[in-house]
């Protein structure tokens, strides 16, 4: 499981709208927002291109004038990245 978290901004006039169209997307969800437009969400996929995909929709919407990338936390990969660092690391001789 990949999850990422983003924030979205959008005029306070369209709050509510940006707010029930990024809940309507699969795998993406509203956690907070504030009067000014700032909207948290975070979005699970497969893998990290699954989520990019995820986020271009966000950037895509009506009335949502940009996105960024808070955090990312992509399990498939950490363990396929410590696994190659294990496989180089030569191991301990007995004493």
């Amino acid at each position: 499981m990949n999850v990422s978290s983003i924030v979205a901004r959008t005029k306070p006039d369209n709050l509510e709208k940006v707010i029930a169209s990024i809940n309507a997307l699969e795998s993406c969800e509203v956690h907070f927002y504030d009067a000014k437009g700032s909207v948290v969400v975070t979005i699970e996929g497969e893998n990290i291109d699954n989520q990019l995909e995820k986020l271009r929709r966000i950037q895509d919407l009506p009335d949502v004038m940009s996105t960024n990338l808070m955090y990312s936390y992509c399990e498939d990969e950490v363990n396929r990245a410590l696994s190659q660092i294990n496989d180089k690391i030569p191991p301990i001789p007995d004493m």
